[in-house]
């Protein structure tokens, strides 16, 4: 009895569907802002990736640091 109160205080099936297409807009535009994130954040992290080999290589011509052995 008590379980049953609990939950219906968090679950909530409307019975006109209509009402899950404001949530099912807001979740698609979260996940295309999400990808969009990931991506842009994996593009940036390549990036900085090929410039700290750069960086690595030049100091290794100057002598500043070892080959690994």
């Amino acid at each position: 009895m008590l379980l049953n109160y609990i939950l219906n205080l968090f679950l909530y099936f409307p019975e006109d569907k209509s009402e899950y297409i404001p949530a099912v807009i807001t979740f698609t535009l979260f996940m295309i802002a999400a990808v969009l994130t990931m991506r842009l954040i994996i593009k940036i992290s390549k990036h900085q990736e090929e410039k700290a080999k750069e960086f690595e290589e030049r100091l290794r011509k100057q002598k500043i640091i070892k080959d690994e052995q």
